[in-house]
């Protein structure tokens, strides 16, 4: 189950990142429900070898391209968000003190922290694309105005996959002129 687990997460995040622009250096932000993909409600059965499983096929990609993974925690700690030391400051986020664990953060954020080279912890980002195994409401994490991104990889194991991407506020009314590049 946890290769083909892994596969589909690997599929996935590839197909996403194929269809959609996300630059070297942007964050990516995850939230992965073990629970769901399992089968189970979520909160309910933390799994650590399977956030692993997901974990390890999605991170690799992401660090392949320079685009930052921000793991998305549980409500336990808010659903504060596990990121590189570099990214939050790159992006000029307070650093708060929290180590998930994986009944208080959530096991995929625990294998993010576990991972990466100098995890910190801070209240919110604002990524520029997302990815949301098992209903894990991403949202508050995403720039303000999001556009879902449709994929052929449905779930990931037993759990809803639901991506989406941003792009900047158009303003201006119907005069207005738009660049295409950026939006």
């Amino acid at each position: 189950m946890l290769n083909e687990i892994e596969k589909q997460a690997r599929a996935a995040v590839t197909e996403f990142l194929d269809r959609v622009t996300v630059k070297p250096g942007r964050i990516l932000v995850i939230g992965c429900s073990s629970s769901e993909i399992c089968g189970k409600r979520i909160g309910s059965g933390s799994s650590e070898e399977t956030a692993n499983a997901v974990f390890g096929a999605i991170y690799p990609v992401l660090k392949e391209k320079g685009i930052y993974l921000a793991a998305q925690c549980c409500e336990h700690l808010n659903r504060a968000i596990i990121l590189e030391e570099a990214a939050a400051e790159q992006y000029f986020l307070p650093i708060v003190n929290a180590v998930p664990q994986p009944k208080a953060g959530g096991s995929f954020a625990t294998a993010a922290y576990r991972a990466f080279e100098h995890p910190v912890a801070v209240e919110s980002v604002q990524a520029h694309a997302g990815m949301d195994i098992g209903d894990t409401l991403i949202g508050m994490h995403l720039r303000p105005v999001a556009v879902p991104v449709r994929l052929s990889v449905k779930k990931i194991g037993e759990a809803n996959l639901v991506c989406a991407r941003t792009r900047p506020k158009y303003i201006g009314g119907e005069r207005a002129h738009y660049d295409p590049e950026i939006g």
